[in-house]
């Protein structure tokens, strides 16, 4: 085997081991407890899109992750976005007893969660 085949071995091998998703790995994600009172959901809302440094334009009008115009949807998009950029820092899914991690990725359509392996 020339030398260029095992070095493109050797580094598919490194970038299988680094991504969970790409073999079929676990991925998690950061939601909105659907369950979660509104007043509760909105104020932690408002701090990750605001103070907390999430990226919640996707949830802006005409942007991909707008519909469905829910708050629990919305909590959702900015609770992940905050997460995925502060998990390895030390941050939590908490959000006041508002929300949880799944491992189901609750992408759709258009509209894409962050993940951060």
């Amino acid at each position: 085997m020339g030398t260029q085949k095992i070095a493109v071995i050797i580094i598919l091998g490194l970038l299988l081991a680094t991504n969970p998703l790409a073999d079929g790995g676990i991925g998690q994600w950061c939601i909105a407890d659907p369950q979660a009172p509104p007043q509760i959901l909105q104020g932690a809302l408002d701090w990750a899109c605001g103070a907390g440094g999430a990226d919640c334009t996707a949830v802006q009008w005409n942007q991909p992750c707008f519909e469905p115009n829910t708050l629990v949807f919305h909590a959702s998009y900015a609770f992940n976005s905050y997460w995925q950029k502060n998990k390895h820092k030390g941050a939590s899914c908490h959000f006041n007893s508002a929300s949880y991690v799944t491992e189901s990725n609750p992408s759709s359509g258009g509209c894409k969660y962050m993940y951060v392996p």
